[in-house]
């Protein structure tokens, strides 16, 4: 039985009615479970990630995008905006003005399976990244070319800094010491002091950078470029750019969301509008292999725990696809939705 947990009339149903068995306890169970942003549906879907469908819909707010755990794995949090959905090359002048009591980190426990507190965010958050100490959370706020970080603590804005055009991806390296963040709009990622955020350095990558991602050494860096077709690798160390890899492939190929083996042996990319996912070969940056027909536009990107399965949101198609990277092929295709666009897998 999937459990459905909605809003009424502006307050939150009473935790009493979570603290069930079965799905609801889903995150203190032993099996691994997938939490998928649907963005148009504004709900946080639970699945199985051993492949028992989806178990529970969790009412979060508008548009959510960008998810990521706590550190402790006790907590889900989501950026939710209440600005319109819109695609690129799209006149926003004609768009409905933003909703900005809607922008927010949303936070899921996951042990109720509820919303438990929305943290400020900056206006349209996207993406996000969490702090190695979980005191932290520093969000792009695309419509104001901005980089706001988040006190878990307070759910206040501790402080902001400005970036370039369209800021989307965020990472932090591994240290905790430097956040990164792409710019759509401008070719650029930034490098920033994670406690002043001073700005450290500034690179050029691709057309319309999209993620970022490191090793967990913090010795080797890499970015999706969208409409470039590329990943720019670049050193964490100096906030330098080394190369840009170009991917051959279908005309449709869009390098989106990232995830490394757990060995940093591998990097796998999804591919947007081709459908695909992409194998990377860390040492030699060369791509290795490429698993077709994963889904209908694969945006975000987790692995399992042991790096044997692939999980991908597959936006237009409305599914999760779990791919087994031993074989190659999709073990699982499972609906969850109108339109996913994270994911992650817990701990």
């Amino acid at each position: 039985m999937i459990q459905r947990l909605r809003r009424v009339t502006g307050s939150w149903s009473l935790p009493l009615l979570l603290f069930a068995t079965g799905p609801a306890t889903a995150a203190a169970s032993a099996t691994p479970h997938l939490y998928v942003s649907d963005e148009r549906g504004g709900d946080v879907v639970v699945i199985d990630a051993a492949g028992g469908g989806v178990t529970a819909r969790i009412a979060v707010g508008k548009r959510p995008r960008g998810v990521a755990l706590s550190p402790d794995g006790r907590h889900l949090y989501v950026a939710l905006s209440g600005s319109a959905i819109a695609g690129p090359g799209v006149d926003e002048s004609q768009l409905p003005p933003p909703d900005r009591r809607a922008d927010g980190i949303g936070v899921v426990d996951l042990r109720a399976l509820r919303l438990v507190r929305t943290l400020q965010s900056g206006p349209d958050p996207e993406t996000f990244a969490v702090a190695p100490d979980g005191r932290t959370i520093y969000v792009s706020n695309e419509d104001t070319g901005g980089l706001s970080a988040v006190d878990v603590a307070s759910g206040k804005v501790r402080a902001t800094a400005q970036v370039g055009s369209e800021p989307e991806g965020v990472a932090i390296r591994p240290d905790g010491k430097v956040v990164y963040v792409s710019c759509e709009g401008d070719g650029s990622v930034h490098a920033l002091d994670a406690r002043t955020l001073a700005h450290v350095g500034k690179f050029t990558s691709g057309t319309r950078p999209r993620n970022i991602a490191m090793t967990r050494d913090g010795r080797a860096g890499f970015v999706t470029n969208e409409m470039g077709k590329s990943i720019t690798l670049f050193d964490p160390q100096t906030q330098l750019a080394q190369r840009a890899v170009p991917l051959a492939g279908d005309e449709l190929l869009r390098p989106m969301g990232m995830a490394l083996s757990p060995d940093n042996a591998h990097l796998y990319v999804t591919t947007g509008r081709g459908g695909s996912l992409l194998e990377i070969d860390t040492a030699s940056a060369r791509v290795t292999r490429t698993i077709a027909g994963v889904g209908a536009r694969p945006w975000g990107i987790a692995l399992s725990g042991d790096g044997k399965l692939a999980y991908t949101a597959n936006g237009s198609s409305g599914d999760i696809s779990i791919v087994d990277l031993a074989s190659g092929t999709v073990r699982q295709r499972i609906k969850v939705g109108q339109s996913p666009w994270g994911v992650v897998v817990s701990r």
